[in-house]
């Protein structure tokens, strides 16, 4: 419920003593309707507090959120139909293809793979969700929910769009979306990972493939979505 405080507590002390209970009452304090979650965690054998609110919203893309999302070498996108019995998609995305071109609109350079559902899904109702995610020492999760479109290199935005980006004989589109909420929120339970590089498997396939190869495999895997619903690229051929 909205106000409602939380507290977890997420610590073993493997037959130790735990300490005297912390009077909870001081520590669930936070905003008047902002919940709060208290986590108290064990590391080398001392009690740790933290707490901050479960989420924060805004209404546009912020020079820390933008700054934030510059610093990630992943991110996801989220698309579904609106049939209840439709595939939702969940792609993770690299290779430095992500802009942030205004505080309400963002883009992406999409590369040509085995599905196309992020444009067949924005094509039927729009809805898209990006998330992106600290792996290092300092947590935070940033989601940015809007309205996508496809755009292809036949359309009048393409030039325009494709400036911001490295444009690759594999390139299949450009994903823009209108950005009406951003979410910001602890990312506790996120481990810790390094970024070791990028793969150039992509660009090796593609390679392989050339110019016509990569058309007949568009025509053959990116037309449709698993439902059915139709690609914008459907229409382009």
């Amino acid at each position: 419920m909205p106000g409602e405080n939380i507290l977890k507590i997420g610590t073993l002390f493997h037959g130790r003593k735990p300490p005297a209970p912390v009077n909870s009452k001081s520590l669930l304090h936070g905003p008047i309707g902002s919940p709060v979650i208290i986590i108290i965690f064990r590391f080398r054998h001392h009690l740790i507090l933290a707490g901050q609110p479960m989420g924060k919203f805004s209404e546009k893309i912020s020079d820390e959120h933008a700054a934030f999302i510059l610093k990630q070498h992943i991110f996801f996108v989220a698309t579904a139909p609106l049939s209840r019995d439709g595939h939702i998609n969940l792609s993770p995305k690299g290779l430095d293809c992500f802009r942030v071109l205004s505080p309400n609109t963002v883009a992406y350079m999409d590369l040509i793979s085995s599905g196309n559902e992020t444009s067949a899904h924005t094509l039927e109702n729009g809805r898209i969700t990006f998330m992106f995610c600290s792996f290092d020492h300092t947590p935070n999760i940033l989601r940015l929910y809007g309205r996508g479109q496809t755009i292809l290199k036949t359309d009048t935005q393409w030039e325009k769009l494709a400036a911001y980006f490295t444009i690759y004989p594999s390139t299949r589109q450009i994903i823009v979306a209108d950005i009406t909420k951003v979410q910001t929120s602890c990312g506790f339970g996120v481990p810790r990972y390094d970024f070791a590089g990028d793969r150039n498997i992509h660009f090796e396939w593609a390679e392989r493939k050339g110019p016509e190869g990569l058309d007949a495999y568009k025509q053959e895997n990116n037309l449709r979505s698993l439902d059915g619903l139709l690609t914008r690229l459907l229409g382009s051929h």
